[in-house]
């Protein structure tokens, strides 16, 4: 099914991934929204599971092996094209994640990888939700501790 101007909405999956005070996150490196910042993640393949998308997508966009630890959110993304048509339809569904090994490398179809402190989101180009999903993480991760 292609991407743009879907018949029926996608399924994803994104990674919640934090170290410190910091969350991981990829800069796209291709439309759409190519140089835009969000959590690791993409498409799931017909035939696979959830949580082996969400491992291969984030092993292939930054060289590391995470462990998804549950299921945090799902999101709804929805890009209109200039005459108001859904060019693109999304449903991410957000998995907090430990990681396991690897060495963090930007790969695939990502232009960057970055550990990004909290208090710097608001200086990076985000896609649409991803502050939201990444406070409330942030969040929930403080009332936690």
């Amino acid at each position: 099914m292609p991407r743009r101007y879907p018949k029926h909405p996608l399924p994803g999956v994104g990674a919640i991934i934090f170290r410190r005070n910091s969350i991981l996150l990829v800069q796209r490196g291709r439309e759409p929204l190519k140089g835009w910042w969000s959590l690791p993640g993409g498409l799931i393949e017909t035939g696979e599971k959830m949580e082996d998308a969400l491992k291969r997508e984030v092993r292939e966009e930054t060289g590391l092996i995470v462990r998804p630890t549950r299921l945090f959110e799902i999101f709804e993304r929805i890009m209109h094209d200039k005459k108001g048509c859904a060019e693109y339809h999304y449903i991410l569904h957000d998995y907090l994640c430990t990681v396991v090994s690897g060495e963090l490398l930007a790969g695939d179809d990502a232009g960057s990888v970055a550990w990004v402190p909290h208090g710097k989101l608001k200086d990076l180009q985000l896609t649409e939700g991803t502050l939201a999903v990444i406070d409330k993480a942030f969040h929930a991760r403080r009332q936690r501790t």
